[in-house]
């Protein structure tokens, strides 16, 4: 992999190279002039008083350096992560929250904008939380649910709701050592009291904290997103679009989605499409309106609609650089400040919509649940208006390629076997032949610190390569979409032998996209979907399954790393540890929880280790599973039709032994 190149994006770096050329500051730039605090990289800096920071360095920081409250490195470097994890799991559940107060105000009427798109799955649903729903009104059972999921917030004593959906064996785990989450909000509170000064000393007991904490971001937050989401939008289902730069169109009005929450977004999509908006559009001279999504906003609006995505995190300020976005609306999370600055140099307008999140030289048009058609409307129009003030300025990107996207739990199963045979049966039978090695979840971030996207893309390409299917979600996603790589043809040209049978007989790429980062939890609904169906673990430890986040920067990964650890998968970081300087907690991340729960969180910043790391942990699990070994081109036990002079052979074999016993 070149390390002189910014980004793997062969479009990307061009945008790069046009912004270099033209005196224009990017990410990339402020990444290689801003290099990382040594010691806060590593986790040895403690900041949670006055009376810091303070910096546990030295040849013995380990055994012998302390905070001026005598708090070792451990405990520190401890409670870094524990509040990395909290702010992660604050991310993804308050994001959950506005989810839950629409299906509740869809419920009560109270929003015209909105309704119950899928109906079957808020019965799949209502049956997780036990709720009637046989000849109900369907809005009386979506306030129940609503009603049900906000109590995970706020509850006191007992368990969030969704770990019951968990494998039993998994849900004992997590009894024993005490990190069944009580409520989201409760978890999130006692993190950051944990980690006050002067509370919680202990590290593996603050570590188990992060794990509850984590819990209740992935068996809680996050899958109640994705699930009301489903709920009010549709559960995804194959569709085919386009990614990269090129979506953008020079004589269309072009405006962006961007960020993490749906709602808004979901009633552009209509907005767009609207007679007099159309209209309006070409009054202004353009020949229509083109809808774009960026980061996870665009995930959703990809899976349900089609809607093209021009890529993750580190293209935002690359995709204003291409002189074509007319308006780029904003939610929340993952959203560079920067872009505000750089949409001066061209003509895009950047609006936020968020009462949580402004941003300075940005169009504030901020969005409520209750008149979303008429916010959509504005936004929109405020790209149209500013059509006319195109410059010509720009790096212009013709270069665009298809995907296949809207792999969501429900037709993964349906996909093995229709509506009344859908099962994860086939899937397991081809893991347990050799077809397919273990399954990889390639998610996270992309990250300007290094060739942005280049290590998603390095490790899809070696692990198909391996026979191991991927699911990806999130940036992870946008990365193989941008490179090309979500594509049945994908997998005639790269996949192993074994993965590559799989994907044409069921015609999928070897790459599923999951949806956005909130998503991952489809990852631990089909594992438990696995267990359950049975030839392989009976729990989601154990599985030939590993999670990778290569290039990840966010908190929200760090949340999503732990709650899967935590549910017995093992995960590995790409890029130098938020707590290498401590061996103690390096320890017991990797070998304590791999010994309690069957997952593990590692970091290495070498792909190739990354690689090696991830088929060895398979390996070992399908060894530990006695499962065939792996060997490429050679799968188990083959049905054989066989003609009747071979029946013969078999019966005159056997009949010497008729009555031996």
């Amino acid at each position: 992999m070149d390390k002189a190149v910014k980004s793997a994006n062969k479009e990307a770096e061009q945008i790069i190279e046009w912004g270099k050329s033209h005196g224009i500051e990017t990410c990339f730039d402020r990444a290689e002039k801003l290099k990382p605090c040594p010691i806060g990289e590593t986790g040895a800096c403690c900041k949670v008083c006055h009376m810091g920071p303070c910096r546990l360095v030295g040849k013995n920081a380990e055994e012998e350096a302390k905070g001026v409250c005598g708090a070792s490195l451990p405990t520190v470097a401890s409670r870094n992560l524990l509040r990395m994890i909290a702010a992660g799991t604050a991310a993804h559940s308050d994001h959950a929250r506005d989810m839950a107060f629409t299906l509740l105000a869809v419920a009560n009427g109270e929003t015209k904008d909105f309704k119950v798109t899928d109906v079957r799955k808020l019965y799949r649903v209502a049956g997780y939380l036990n709720i009637e729903f046989e000849g109900r009104p369907v809005n009386d059972v979506a306030r129940d649910v609503a009603t049900k999921f906000l109590e995970d917030f706020g509850r006191q004593k007992g368990a969030i709701n969704y770990l019951k959906r968990a494998p039993k064996k998994t849900q004992e785990r997590w009894e024993k050592w005490v990190i069944a989450p009580r409520a989201i909000d409760r978890e999130v509170v006692e993190a950051l009291h944990r980690t006050n000064i002067g509370v919680d000393h202990e590290p593996d007991h603050l570590l188990l904290h992060g794990l509850r904490t984590a819990l209740a971001d992935g068996w809680g937050g996050s899958m109640i997103s994705t699930d009301i989401t489903d709920i009010l939008f549709g559960t995804p289902k194959p569709l085919k679009s386009e990614a990269s730069f090129g979506i953008f169109k020079e004589d269309e009005v072009n405006l962006v989605v961007h960020g993490h929450e749906p709602t808004l977004a979901e009633i552009i999509v209509d907005v767009v499409s609207e007679p007099e908006m159309i209209d309006y559009a070409k009054s202004k001279g353009a020949k229509g309106i083109n809808l774009g999504g960026m980061c996870c906003t665009a995930n959703e609006v990809l899976m349900r609609h089609g809607i093209p995505t021009a890529g993750g995190f580190t293209n935002q300020e690359l995709g204003i650089m291409t002189g074509l976005v007319d308006a780029i609306s904003v939610d929340v999370q993952c959203i560079m400040p920067a872009i505000a600055e750089l949409s001066k140099k061209f003509h895009t307008k950047v609006i936020t919509t968020s009462e949580k999140a402004k941003m300075p030289g940005a169009v504030h048009i901020e969005y409520d649940e209750h008149r979303a058609r008429e916010v959509a409307r504005e936004i929109v129009k405020t790209a149209i208006d500013n059509f006319p003030n195109r410059k010509t300025r720009g790096s212009h990107i013709t270069d665009k390629f298809p995907v296949i996207v809207g792999f969501s739990h429900e037709y993964i199963e349906y996909m093995q076997g229709g509506r009344w045979r859908a099962s994860f049966r086939p899937l397991n039978d081809a893991i347990i032949a050799g077809r397919i090695r273990g399954v990889v979840g390639l998610a996270g971030c992309d990250n300007p610190r290094v060739p942005s996207t280049g290590l998603h893309r390095f490790l899809a390409t070696e692990l198909i390569k391996h026979d191991v299917l991927i699911v990806s979600t999130g940036c992870g996603s946008a990365a193989c979409a941008t490179a090309g790589y979500l594509t049945p043809e994908m997998a005639l040209e790269n996949a192993g032998p074994g993965l590559r049978e799989v994907c044409e007989a069921i015609g999928i790429p070897p790459i599923l996209h999951l949806g956005s980062c909130v998503d991952n939890t489809r990852i631990l609904t089909i594992a438990t979907a696995m267990a359950a169906e049975g030839g392989l673990s009976d729990e989601i430890g154990g599985m030939p399954a590993v999670g990778i986040a290569p290039e990840w920067m966010s908190e929200k990964a760090i949340a999503i790393g732990c709650y899967f650890a935590a549910s017995g998968i093992p995960v590995i970081f790409g890029g130098e540890s938020p707590v290498g300087a401590s061996k103690e907690v390096t320890r017991i991340m990797t070998e304590v929880w791999f010994e309690r729960f069957k997952g593990a969180l590692h970091f290495e910043p070498d792909p190739e280790k990354i690689l090696e790391m991830a088929l060895d942990y398979i390996d070992k699990a399908r060894e530990a599973l006695k499962l065939k070994k792996y060997e490429p081109g050679k799968f188990g036990t083959e049905k054989v039709l066989m003609d009747m002079a071979a029946r013969r052979e078999i019966e005159r074999v056997a009949k010497p032994h008729i009555g031996i016993y």
